[in-house]
């Protein structure tokens, strides 16, 4: 097995997920698609190919997910995909990797990405509420990111930076 379809894969499946820091072009898009999709069918970790899936959400969120049942991701094929993306940073004019982000929807429903440090700037410009919706990227395993993916600022981990101002 190689890739699969994305919603084939188990809730058990490991997960990453990786935020454009802008919205891709189409063009970028389809770069992205392709490049990650020619990497996903070849994946392996320790000779095993890898059964992997991924999903381009929100024009701005890349999910990749491994189900883990037959074979798992290793480090150094984890490190691969890392590096993978990294190269095609430049392509894109779009940072991929790398911690800091934060994404939420703003008050018209758009995809939005901003460094964590500006998150008490935007709460006291009413820009962000405890209402707004944040995504939450660190999630591991596909089941917790069916069940939350999406949340109120007041229910995430961005409540303990904004509930201060």
């Amino acid at each position: 097995m190689a890739l699969v379809p994305f919603e084939t894969l188990p809730d058990s499946s490991r997960v990453w997920v990786f935020g454009s820091d802008r919205p891709l072009s189409d063009e970028a898009t389809a770069t992205l698609m392709a490049a990650v999709e020619g990497y996903l069918a070849e994946w392996k970790a320790h000779g095993e190919p890898l059964t992997a899936a991924y999903e381009w959400r929100f024009g701005r969120l890349l999910v990749i997910g491994v189900d883990q049942r037959s074979a798992g991701a290793s480090g150094c094929s984890i490190d691969g995909l890392f590096r993978i993306l990294q190269e095609l940073e430049p392509q894109l004019g779009a940072r991929l990797v790398g911690g800091g982000r934060v994404f939420y929807r703003d008050s018209h429903g758009e995809v939005q990405s901003v460094e964590r440090h500006e998150l008490k700037a935007l709460r006291e410009s009413g820009a962000i509420t405890n209402n707004s919706v944040v995504f939450d990227t660190s999630l591991t395993d596909l089941g917790s990111l069916r069940e939350g993916f999406e949340r109120p600022a007041r229910k995430s981990w961005a409540s303990k930076i904004i509930e201060d101002v």
